[in-house]
């Protein structure tokens, strides 16, 4: 059997990068995607759905160096449930609604947000896991 998910959605905050005791990078990240819709009484409706992502090794280590809160990503990669529930992390937020976020494992991380100004390198529409070009004033041929 097989699934995989494809997210296409805004980093919600700053990526964070561990290591595991074997030394293997690991870099966790939050992805919100949003919709909206007209209700059938005519009101308009903003839907937000969380995700938390987790990518590992050599594309844990290009997604903590690039990746900032609001960047604009694509991810693909498979659901990991949670331990408990076997569905989505359910929470009472703050103001007493209930949330949830889901847990991705990714196997693709695509950058999607343009070039940024003041000389930070963002790499659009690049695999993270793909080794980084040299620029066209720099190839040989």
């Amino acid at each position: 059997m097989y699934h995989t998910i494809i997210i296409v959605g805004n980093v919600g905050r700053d990526p964070e990068m561990r290591y595991t005791p074997s030394g293997q990078a690991v870099t966790s990240f939050s992805v919100a995607t949003n919709r909206q819709y007209t209700a059938s009484n005519g009101e308009q409706v903003k839907e937000t759905i969380w995700f938390r992502v987790t990518t590992w090794g050599k594309m844990a280590e290009i997604c903590n160096q690039y990746l900032k809160k609001g960047t604009k990503v694509l991810v693909e990669g498979r659901l990991a449930p949670d331990r408990n529930t076997g569905g989505p992390r359910i929470w009472t937020k703050q103001d007493g609604t209930v949330g949830a976020s889901y847990e991705v494992t990714a196997n693709t991380v695509r950058f999607l947000s343009p070039r940024q100004e003041g000389g930070e390198v963002s790499l659009m529409d690049m695999d993270a896991g793909d080794v980084i070009a040299p620029s066209e004033d720099n190839i040989p041929f």
